[in-house]
């Protein structure tokens, strides 16, 4: 967050990491240069008697910032946990049980490291080799690290906890607590009492307040909006995010409720919580819900604090509150949209009997009626429907002979990361879909050129995208019915690719 507000890339610790290992490496060589390095932490340190190991405090602060960046997604874990304001016994044994999992090996490690050394008369009569020897390991580690040599050396060794993650995945009971988020609180315990997209009222426990929000927009002067405040109303919270395809299919029923039901006492809150590092851009955000039609308040969720208080996992995703402030229908996923309209209706007139309700909205539900190419991500982190391998950093492609059915695969120069691809020289995408759109999530400035072929190869069209401004779906292919087809994609050099999305 502190690089966030700073305006700092976050991969700056890592490289900062990177270089206090490659100072420390070339410090174990060249004592006296170590010396310089350590005089500005002397007054940190305690005093060293003669002949002590050097370089400790150094050597912390190098592998700190190397490991930091591992340790995230537990470490967020955390955070979020507290940002619920609900800290339970849970939270305090995940936090603990990851201080004492981080500490104990590195204590045991330096505990015998020092023993053998102090034990092994080789050590002491050899010890000028062994720190040139450790230094010149520093400075490969800091190179490995600095080229991601690392990362091909973890793909290529077998995952040793798949097979046990395979078989937890498969649980039943696993799957069941899944479907909602895993961080239950007192608070928000009763919502696993929802079914999904239920056609009648259920009783899911009181709505968690909305938290986490440091933004707002089309509120006045950006105030907050409390769900306390709201009582007598009926609202609906709408878990969205603006590059999401399936969010831009379910907005516009939800811009209709609230349009047609406003005046009879409907609210309608946005939660906007990004999928994407570019979708915590509030000006991204904004333009976003200009394209598509919203004016009602929109919270930013960037720290996912909402969502996790909510148990969410998908986008889109609609929680019906009444007039007392409970949760009555949670309908997680596209589709569906006429039964949530008619408990809206229902509620509406629970709260104030007299009230005279509009006709029903009359919008079409354009969820896909088939089965579709799932979600498509470039990003190193989502390795799903990639055709061949492809790795973080920068590479040269070149397309398979035979690529299988719902898959995409990279040609020419990219360069990936965890949140997409960006194109280099001769960069090109090839496709294998069956839907009846498709859409790509592209940033950057440049253009695309898709050659769309039927499902024989036979080329059928060809479009030309201009990307400019901020990170956004771009529509290449609308169908009237869902259909086998591919696409060659000709990306010009600076362009980013992120996600191709299906309908």
């Amino acid at each position: 967050m502190l690089l966030n507000l700073l305006g700092l890339p976050q991969d700056l610790l890592r490289w900062a990491g990177i270089a206090v290992l490659a100072l420390l490496g070339l410090g174990l060589l060249v004592p006296r240069f170590e010396e310089v390095l350590e005089r500005p932490f002397q007054r940190l340190t305690p005093k060293r008697a003669p002949g002590a190991a050097r370089g400790g405090f150094v050597l912390g602060l190098g592998l700190g910032a190397v490991y930091v960046p591992c340790a995230g997604p537990v470490l967020a874990a955390i955070t979020v946990a507290g940002a619920t304001g609900s800290v339970g016994p849970g939270t305090v044994v995940l936090t603990v049980s990851f201080a004492l999992g981080a500490a104990i090996p590195l204590l045991v490690l330096a505990l015998a490291g020092r023993r053998v050394a102090e034990r092994i008369a080789a050590f002491r009569t050899h010890q000028l080799a062994i720190r040139a020897a450790g230094g010149a390991l520093m400075i490969a580690l800091a190179l490995a690290l600095a080229f991601n040599v690392t990362d091909a050396i973890q793909r290529a060794l077998p995952g040793y906890t798949e097979s046990l993650q395979a078989r937890v995945a498969a649980n039943e009971t696993v799957r069941e607590q899944l479907d909602l988020g895993g961080l239950v609180t007192d608070e928000n315990r009763q919502l696993a009492e929802c079914s999904n997209n239920s056609a009648v009222l259920e009783d899911c426990g009181p709505a968690p307040e909305i938290r986490g929000i440091e933004t707002w927009l089309n509120t006045p002067d950006g105030a907050p909006v409390e769900l306390a405040d709201l009582r007598g109303k009926v609202v609906l919270l709408d878990f969205w995010a603006y590059s999401c395809i399936n969010c831009q299919r379910s907005v516009p029923h939800v811009t209709a409720w609230r349009e047609a039901y406003g005046d009879a006492g409907l609210e309608v809150i946005g939660v906007h919580t990004p999928e994407y590092a570019f979708e915590r851009e509030t000006r991204n955000v904004v333009d976003g819900a200009e394209r598509l039609g919203i004016t009602y308040p929109v919270a930013q969720d960037n720290s996912y604090a909402t969502w996790t208080a909510y148990r969410n996992r998908y986008w889109p995703a609609h929680y019906l509150i009444d007039a007392d402030g409970q949760i009555r229908q949670v309908s997680q996923g596209e589709g569906g949209y006429a039964q949530t309209e008619t408990l809206i209706r229902e509620l509406l007139q629970e709260a104030d009997p007299q009230a005279e309700l509009p006709a029903r909205t009359q919008v079409d539900d354009t969820t896909p009626d088939g089965d579709v190419t799932q979600e498509t991500f470039l990003s190193v982190g989502k390795k799903v429907n990639v055709a061949g391998d492809y790795r973080e950093g920068e590479a040269t492609y070149t397309f398979p002979e035979e690529q299988a059915a719902d898959t995409v695969a990279f040609g020419g120069t990219w360069t990936t990361d965890y949140q997409g691809a960006t194109a280099g020289p001769d960069a090109g995408l090839r496709l294998r879909y069956h839907a009846k759109v498709v859409q790509v999530v592209l940033g950057g400035t440049g253009t695309v050129e898709a050659l769309i072929r039927d499902g024989s190869g036979k080329v059928v069209d060809r479009v030309e995208v201009a990307v400019e401004g901020s990170p956004r779906a771009y529509s290449l292919v609308t169908a009237d019915s869902i259909g086998q087809g591919s696409l060659d994609l000709m990306v010009s050099e600076g362009v980013q690719a992120f996600s191709f999305t299906f309908g």
